[in-house]
């Protein structure tokens, strides 16, 4: 970790609002631009990073010195699933998937990073509680979609950081509306205007908001990030997110912790 210059935690709250989808692809879109970009999956009960990457059949070696992370999609990755048994459920207590994330965070080889992402698990407990005692996060991301349940939750990962002292980046608001592809219909699947009401309710930037776009979904089972297609509409919206992010990280990163590398064009 001395070699990592930032690292973000990418949180919801509350599970399937696409949370880990968007860390990779906000991951990858950082990568396109030129940064050194890991990815790291917090999520000891559920973790999905490897999936998405395409690299659940892989191990991470291990050295003396610690764990080599996976690269795919210009990403360095960690997971649970890259050193689990054969890809087993992990029944775990609470001190034991705390004690998984620990090695994770302490005995990876990340090289140097400008960025390290990590998609974190839903709810507020052991697992992020252990994360802001082992590392000093340069912020976090929330993400959510427009609906009053999710939004829910998203106000108590904000609370949860806020008691931490953890800066908050900004929101993404995903899955914002669908976009028919046969009629051109737009509609709000789950609700208008809720992402950018709870960004500013916390005085905190909203980074997006995010269609509703099947090749997203399509893309992650694959194993592609829909992000590292260059004629995906997906790689311009993770792209802006990508920028905003890097605006968010100036100003809170002190100017030796923040890279200098030249934007790349979507």
């Amino acid at each position: 970790m001395r070699q990592v210059k930032n690292t973000i935690a990418f949180a919801s709250g509350k599970g399937g609002v696409g949370k880990s989808t968007t860390t990779v692809n906000v991951g990858v879109a950082l990568a396109a631009r030129g940064f050194k970009v890991g990815v790291m999956d917090a999520d000891i009960y559920g973790p999905s990073v490897a999936h998405m990457l395409g690299t659940s059949d892989r191990k991470a070696s291990a050295t003396a010195a610690g764990f080599t992370p996976v690269v795919a999609c210009g990403l360095k990755s960690m997971s649970i699933v890259y050193l689990a048994a054969n890809n087993m459920p992990l029944i775990w207590r609470g001190p034991m998937a705390s004690g998984a994330l620990a090695k994770m965070l302490e005995q990876t080889n990340w090289g140097e990073l400008d960025f390290l992402l990590i998609d974190m698990p839903p709810g507020t407990g052991d697992i992020q509680l252990t994360l802001s005692q082992k590392v000093a996060l340069t912020g976090a991301v929330i993400v959510t979609t427009p609906q009053d349940v999710a939004l829910i939750d998203a106000r108590k990962g904000i609370d949860m950081f806020a008691k931490v002292d953890v800066p908050l980046l900004g929101l993404i608001e995903n899955m914002a509306q669908f976009v028919c592809s046969k009629c051109g219909h737009c509609e709000a699947l789950f609700g208008t205007g809720g992402g950018k009401q709870v960004a500013e309710e916390y005085g905190i930037p909203l980074l997006a908001s995010l269609p509703l776009l099947p090749e997203i979904r399509i893309d992650a089972d694959k194993g592609v990030p829909a992000a590292a297609h260059p004629d995906s509409p997906a790689r311009s919206a993770y792209g802006k997110i990508a920028d905003s992010l890097v605006g968010a990280v100036q100003k809170v990163a002190s100017p030796a912790a923040f890279p200098s590398v030249s934007k790349q064009d979507d």
